[in-house]
């Protein structure tokens, strides 16, 4: 399954029975705005909430952590997932939280998923329909994951990173964040970023519409930041939300795949014994 689909793509398939649509977004701490209440407010028809921070590690105070397999089994097959379902993610503002929910499945082994390009305001802007309310329960599937553990990386991997440089560190946050200038908008975060890492912001990556820009544009984005293929990629920003907008952009332009900083600056920036570079 192409990682990436269009608006007119989903609106032939949409209904068909191995199909499940999810709404996957999340606004930051600062953002007046309940993901779950808008999508009661305007959803793709049969679209399901995934809700990023449920599909998550409750067993730790850092936001949307990933579960375990057992748990991710047990959450996608209630949410009427199964092996053999495909599977399209988009959220409200475009492209910001829908590729967590893609590079989530595939952490499991699941390559039946994409990213709806321009998420719901494309959707919307072009006159498709809408639904409101609550949805009904799914019919619960089987889902066996198969967990790949080379596309993701701990606190650990970082700070031993830090010291031999094999990884290039690719940040998705805005540059103001990344140099330090701008504040977190977690409260009590220190600022700046990763020894050694490279500044992508994510929105680079994508026109103002919310849609990816073309293959070589992309590969221009990241060659600017050092993606030469001469190491292995990391991803990281916020809390590991639009760090998996890099991992899918390196996907689409081509490139080696990225493993994913899960806790990102949360963890880092709010960590004591972590080396922390502004400007």
């Amino acid at each position: 399954m192409n990682p990436l689909v269009s608006t007119e793509w989903l609106a032939r398939e949409l209904g068909a029975p191995d199909l499940v649509v999810f709404d996957a977004t999340k606004y930051l701490p600062n953002e007046p705005k309940d993901g779950r209440a808008e999508f009661r407010s305007a959803h793709i028809p049969d679209a399901r909430y995934f809700d990023i921070d449920e599909v998550a590690d409750p067993d730790t105070d850092l936001p949307h952590m990933v579960p375990t397999p057992g748990r991710f089994a047990k959450l996608l097959g209630g949410m009427g997932v199964g092996n053999t379902t495909r599977i399209v993610f988009y959220d409200q503002k475009g492209l910001a939280s829908a590729a967590r929910g893609w590079w989530l499945m595939r952490l499991f082994g699941h390559d039946h998923a994409a990213v709806l390009d321009g998420g719901l305001p494309k959707w919307m802007k072009e006159g498709r329909p809408t639904a409101t309310g609550d949805v009904p329960a799914a019919q619960v599937a089987t889902f066996r994951p198969d967990f790949r553990a080379t596309r993701l990386r701990g606190v650990g991997d970082l700070l031993a990173n830090v010291g031999t440089g094999r990884e290039l560190v690719l940040d998705a946050r805005a540059a103001g964040r990344f140099t330090g200038a701008t504040p977190e908008p977690r409260a009590g975060m220190r600022s700046g970023h990763i020894p050694g890492s490279a500044n992508v912001p994510y929105t680079d990556l994508l026109h103002a519409d919310g849609t990816f820009r073309t293959a070589a544009e992309l590969r221009d984005r990241f060659a600017a930041a050092g993606v030469d293929g001469s190491r292995p990629l990391i991803t990281s920003c916020g809390s590991g939300v639009t760090a998996c907008i890099l991992t899918l952009g390196l996907l689409l332009a081509g490139l080696p795949e990225a493993a994913v900083y899960d806790g990102s600056w949360t963890e880092w920036g709010g960590r004591a014994d972590t080396p922390v570079e502004t400007a």
